[in-house]
């Protein structure tokens, strides 16, 4: 399986005017739906003036979820090209948000599609893409006699060290990379005393 999946840092922007609508799309890196409902609220309140707040988000590169919503605009016109994009630069926990002012002529369902659609992209390419890697958390307990051994199975195989606690039983909480979680934990697993346990 493919463990590495592309997302972005930080926050990014996009803006599209047509007919005297402005449509300004913002991109989040988020990782729950509590997220995309706090970033909501809080563009909600910054924009309170928009006639439209339109969104599309996809998160969990392992469990995929995706949502989209037109918020008023015509059903499809506008969600869906969001969502569309996120597809299309294959991101994964990212939300969009595209926020509209009605310029006072209507765009008609193709134009709000091209509106939605465009806004969103230029958004992501303005976005820092980053690849990040697909991973488990694993506890590893010892008695502190076996530190040496746990500590170069852990340099060897590249694992991240989350938190460490050292005293006479030893603990430590290490991100371990879905397409090596085999051959890892089959080693520390061969140290005698290990106890390996899954997050």
């Amino acid at each position: 399986m493919d463990d590495v999946y592309k997302t972005i840092e930080g926050v990014s922007e996009g803006l599209y005017k047509e007919k005297g609508s402005k449509f300004i799309a913002r991109a989040y890196h988020v990782e729950s739906e509590e997220e995309v409902k706090m970033v909501l609220l809080s563009l909600r309140k910054e924009f309170y003036d928009a006639r439209h707040h339109c969104y599309a988000w996809r998160i969990d590169a392992r469990n995929e979820k995706n949502r989209s919503n037109d918020d008023g605009e015509p059903s499809g016109s506008a969600g869906k090209p969001i969502l569309n994009q996120l597809f299309s630069f294959e991101l994964f926990d990212v939300l969009v948000v595209v926020i509209r002012y009605f310029g006072g002529t209507k765009l008609g369902v193709s134009g709000l599609i091209n509106a939605y659609k465009t806004s969103t992209r230029e958004a992501l390419e303005e976005a820092k893409i980053v690849r990040k890697e697909i991973r488990d958390l694993y506890q590893v307990e010892f008695e502190y006699p076996l530190m040496n051994n746990v500590m170069r199975a852990i340099k060897e195989e590249r694992l991240i060290i989350k938190e460490q606690l050292f005293d006479n039983q030893c603990i430590i909480k290490l991100e371990i990379r879905l397409s090596t979680i085999d051959k890892s934990t089959n080693r520390l697993n061969k140290i005698r005393g290990v106890k390996l346990i899954k997050l």
